[in-house]
């Protein structure tokens, strides 16, 4: 897998944090994680959505996508997982009733993704 997302390498990305929030993904608290995950997509990050895994073989293959990634190349687990800050589809599915959702903690407990996520929010690995 290649680890450079728009021109930059998961290295560069790391420091570009480390510049802006004073720490990386890999090393940041519950609170910077969800102001990295909103910045970024408030700030034009498109993810991709679609194709939608209906079978439990595209599932597994985004999965894999995301198993190799380091903590620190969070644009790249965004866009491949398909994040977006807003419930989506006709159903208006959310991650507060996704089953990898971790209420109490506001955490997605998908191993390959291991982020915080906010009730509201949606990701194309959404499961009941």
């Amino acid at each position: 897998m290649d680890s450079r997302v728009e021109g930059l390498s998961v290295a560069a990305e790391a420091e570009m944090y480390r510049k802006r929030y004073g720490t990386t993904p890999a090393e940041a608290d519950h609170s910077t994680l969800i102001r990295m995950i909103e910045d970024l997509l408030n700030e034009g990050l498109e993810t991709q959505v679609d194709p939608f895994p209906e079978t439990d073989r595209e599932f597994s293959a985004i999965l894999d996508e995301l198993r190799g990634l380091p903590a620190d190349a969070l644009r790249e687990k965004l866009v491949i997982s398909g994040w977006l800050l807003k419930p989506h589809g006709p159903d208006e599915m959310r991650c507060q009733e996704c089953m990898y959702f971790l209420v109490h903690r506001r955490w997605c407990d998908l191993p390959e993704l291991n982020l915080p996520a906010e009730p509201e929010w949606w990701c194309r690995l959404w499961r009941i």
